[in-house]
């Protein structure tokens, strides 16, 4: 083979999964977007991503100015959403825009959405007028509403219609519909108005003559493209839809929202709650992202943590003569301190799910109190005894298994008390829960373990020595 060619992948050949990064570089490098697409469809999407995390900015703007632009959308629509809007955020404006107008409707949303106002404007600056204005309209909507997750590639027909014209309207435009999953048109009148969604099984088998005002479904279901993700999540959990038309506040279809996407909106609503719950304050957070920027988000809660535990330190601080004389309260201390922190964060999760899903109210103080206050009071219990049991086993000393069960039963109880009362409180005064209802709980139940233990201890102090 000569040298001087470039490199090319056969598509027999089976791709190099152990760093598919040097072959996309090798391939993006020598110039031949043909070669390059072959083996990167030939990568999982996994692979594909894997890849792309390890170049560096220049090495993957490389890769994707390559590709032709709808392959490199199709790339990218493999991403993590946070990971493509970097990306796209970091191309040419004019290589941007190309590969934007490749994207389906949502995901141009969800991307667009995530830039800055100045990586935005000048990606609309090269798109043509129309589709400008129809990105930005779609990416003012928030991700977690119905418009934000709504595509807009759909059937759309004229109440006037005959089933005959439906059918030669498909015919002639089957070129654009090849990529779009078609099961349902929808019927507008001549204001757009939804009046009615068309199934196709129905279209295929009515007389050509019938009006599709006589096949179509009347009446039927849509949301708001205010829509919450919650009523999302609870509209499709019950009722079988695979998708469901948006309307704005006149009735006038402006897309379709797909139990997929809000099935994937809900886990990633999970996943961000869970970040923000660890102190990833800003959310998402991916090793490719600058430096500085993952430094920031982290420390925005560390540095308030530091604070917070200082209070649990001067509890032990206080009691420090009770806890020379009795060295084996160090041994139940941080078993205390993790076993009451587990509690009350399960208390917390079902919180934060029902106050997601509408099943309580942030004012609701007593009922959740007391609904948790029950679990709290028996599961302390038990486990309380089994931690005096291991303290009476490991001392020999009964009043050691009276401190620490004692203190363990009661901390679980305040526990759970504080973890489901936290998330509604920070609801009311209009703080996300999901940011401080975890730090929070586990400074206050350590206080409070460590205070229990060390306190009860030094009152029984004569009979544990």
């Amino acid at each position: 083979m000569d040298d001087n060619q470039p490199a090319t992948l056969a598509p027999a050949e089976t791709p190099d999964t152990e760093q598919p990064w040097r072959t996309m570089l090798d391939l993006a490098t020598s110039g031949d977007a043909d070669a390059l697409d072959d083996y990167v469809s030939q990568l999982s999407t996994a692979d594909q991503a894997l890849a792309l995390s390890h170049l560096d900015d220049q090495e993957t703007h490389q890769v994707l100015e390559t590709l032709h632009a709808n392959d490199a959308a199709e790339l990218l629509s493999h991403l993590p959403e946070v990971q493509a809007a970097q990306l796209i955020g970091s191309l040419e404006a004019a290589s941007a825009a190309a590969i934007i107008q490749e994207l389906p409707s949502d995901e141009q949303a969800d991307v667009l959405g995530d830039l800055n106002e100045s990586q935005l404007q000048a990606i609309l600056n090269e798109l043509p007028a129309e589709e400008a204005a129809a990105a930005r309209e779609l990416a003012a909507y928030n991700d977690d509403v119905a418009g934000g997750l709504m595509i807009c590639e759909l059937l759309r027909f004229s109440d006037r219609m005959s089933v005959a014209q439906v059918i030669e309207q498909l015919s002639h435009d089957h070129q654009r519909h090849d990529d779009m999953d078609i099961r349902y048109g929808y019927v507008c009148d001549d204001a757009g108005r939804l009046v009615g969604v068309l199934r196709m099984h129905n279209l295929l088998f009515a007389r050509r003559s019938a009006s599709i005002s006589d096949v179509m479904i009347h009446h039927p279901v849509s949301v708001a493209d205010s829509a919450p993700l919650d009523e999302l999540v609870e509209l499709f959990e019950s009722h079988a839809y695979l998708g469901v038309p948006v309307v704005d506040s006149e009735g006038v279809l402006q897309g379709v929202v797909r139990r997929e996407a809000v099935d994937y909106e809900s886990v990633r609503a999970a996943e961000s709650d869970y970040l923000k719950s660890q102190g990833i304050v800003g959310g998402e957070e991916l090793r490719t992202m600058p430096l500085w920027l993952r430094s920031r988000r982290r420390l925005s809660w560390l540095s308030v943590n530091i604070v917070l535990n200082i209070g649990a330190a001067a509890v032990i601080a206080t009691f420090q003569d009770t806890l020379q004389s009795v060295i084996a309260l160090a041994v139940f201390l941080p078993i205390i301190s993790d076993m009451s922190g587990c509690s009350g964060n399960q208390a917390v999760a079902v919180s934060m799910r029902e106050l997601s899903l509408g099943l309580i109210r942030p004012s609701e103080f007593f009922r959740v109190w007391s609904k948790e206050i029950a679990v709290g009071l028996i599961n302390g219990s038990i486990l309380g005894l089994l931690v005096g049991i291991v303290a009476l086993v490991f001392s020999g000393n009964v009043y050691l298994g009276l401190v620490v069960g004692g203190a363990l039963t009661i901390n679980t109880m305040v526990a759970v008390s504080i973890g489901g009362l936290i998330p509604l409180c920070l609801k009311k005064m209009g703080v996300d829960p999901a940011v401080a209802s975890g730090p929070l709980l586990t400074t206050v139940t350590d206080m409070c373990g460590f205070f229990l233990v060390l306190g009860f201890a030094t009152m029984m102090l004569t009979l544990l020595v």
